[in-house]
């Protein structure tokens, strides 16, 4: 297969600079492996999926750990987390960086394991699925902003695919692009499959997995929306603390992400309800079951499905260059109502701004739209940000298919979702 280069890879490589242990980790099939496999070539690579190194090291850890000496690379690590301690004495002993590489699923469970052994010897980097410049080949590796300057740098290099609606409706899981001729919806009928029998009941004292499939396919039909507990119980038939906890599963796996509302002071009407977002709209698509990227595309879901490809775009782009987006990302709702003119009438909608990126105290509003083209209109939320006094709002967009940048109105631009 060919490997396909992933842009995270410089982050990796200062990781093992500067520190004494990497650690990749993120949802399963993500590439987490290959990366590194890729990023140290000369690495030897020892695996806990084989069960009798997973045994050997959890059994006796310091004949592992002898016969294992570092420069190393551990994948899986996930399956083995009581030898964190034996690698934080070994990073200790030594001067020397980057001694050991880590991987695994899993990120909630890893976590636990690094902050109580690792902290400070280890570089923690999120290995997301492809992003479309990975996938298109685009080497661009800054975060996005919505500006005018952004858009000039992107013009070097920006690559428009042939059809988005296709890309969209894969995913981007590297075995997918890596193996053109495998099935879709053979390979998200095994990836489902293999995260409930491994990770759910690993994460979770789950017994009823029949439930929780019905679960996952109830929340990947409400992906880009807030979400709503008891509306998810109702249909799935458990109560909603379930639903809470099982939510908290998918999140801690890797496969949803829970972007949080925007919610100042100052804004004494805004939701704080966050909204629930697939990490890859290729899955979201094999449980809603739209099997072909032409009935995605025309179908009732595909303005969802395009908002939660747009919004995982934007936080590839930060992660992918060492900056964490959950200090910087959020949205707004509120109760404030507009007025907007459609198909001629003046109707008022809750004021809603779908994607806030804040960068030094500069507030850039974000609407993003399936649509070739839109209207100054979309951004009538924009102005709600004026009233935030510590705050600046900065250059806003929407984000579509339209073929090409341009400019909506002052300080707004529409920019295509190629050019994220």
């Amino acid at each position: 297969m060919n490997y396909i280069k992933r842009n995270i890879e410089d982050q990796v490589r200062m990781g093992a600079r500067d520190f004494k242990a990497v650690l990749v980790t993120g949802a399963r099939q993500t590439g987490k492996s290959t990366l590194l496999r890729h990023a140290f070539p000369d690495r030897k690579v020892v695996t806990f999926d084989d069960p009798f190194l997973e045994a050997q090291a959890n059994e006796n850890p310091n004949m592992f750990m002898a016969l294992n000496p570092p420069p190393v690379t551990f994948d899986e690590v996930q399956h083995v987390p009581g030898l964190f301690r034996y690698i934080k004495m070994e990073c200790d002993s030594r001067d020397s960086y980057g001694c050991y590489c880590l991987s695994g699923s899993q990120p909630f469970r890893l976590m636990q394991s690094v902050s109580e052994s690792l902290s400070g010897r280890v570089s923690i980097i999120e290995l997301a699925p492809l992003s479309l410049r990975e996938i298109t080949g685009d080497g661009f590796n800054h975060p996005f902003l919505p500006t005018m300057e952004h858009i000039i740098a992107r013009q070097t290099s920006v690559v428009k695919p042939e059809n988005i609606w296709q890309i969209v409706h894969r995913g981007g899981y590297p075995e997918l692009y890596q193996n053109p001729e495998l099935d879709w919806q053979q390979f998200f009928a095994s990836y489902v499959k293999t995260y409930l029998e491994r990770d759910v009941r690993d994460l979770s004292a789950v017994q009823d997995l029949d439930a929780f499939r019905r679960f996952m396919i109830a929340a990947a039909a409400r992906t880009g929306q807030m979400v709503n507990y008891a509306n998810i119980a109702d249909e799935v038939g458990k109560d909603a603390g379930t639903i809470r906890n099982w939510i908290s599963i998918l999140e801690a796996s890797g496969i949803v992400y829970l972007l949080e509302p925007y919610t100042p002071a100052v804004l004494k009407r805004a939701i704080k309800t966050p909204k629930l977002y697939f990490r890859d709209t290729g899955l979201a698509c094999y449980l809603t079951r739209w099997l072909t990227p032409d009935t995605l595309a025309l179908g009732a879901m595909a303005g969802s499905i395009f908002e939660t490809f747009v919004v995982s775009e934007i936080l590839k782009s930060y992660s992918n260059s060492g900056v964490d987006y959950r200090y910087c990302v959020s949205y707004y709702r509120g109760k404030d109502k507009l007025k907007r003119k459609t198909d001629g009438r003046t109707v008022e909608t809750e004021a809603e701004i779908d994607l806030i990126i804040e960068e030094n105290g500069v507030l850039h509003p974000v609407e993003i739209k399936k649509n070739t083209h839109e209207t100054a209109s979309a951004t009538a939320a924009f102005q709600i940000l004026d009233r935030i006094e510590d705050k600046n709002r900065g250059q806003g967009a929407v984000i579509s298919l339209h073929p090409e940048p341009g400019l909506l109105r002052d300080n707004v631009l529409e920019i295509p979702a190629w050019y994220i």
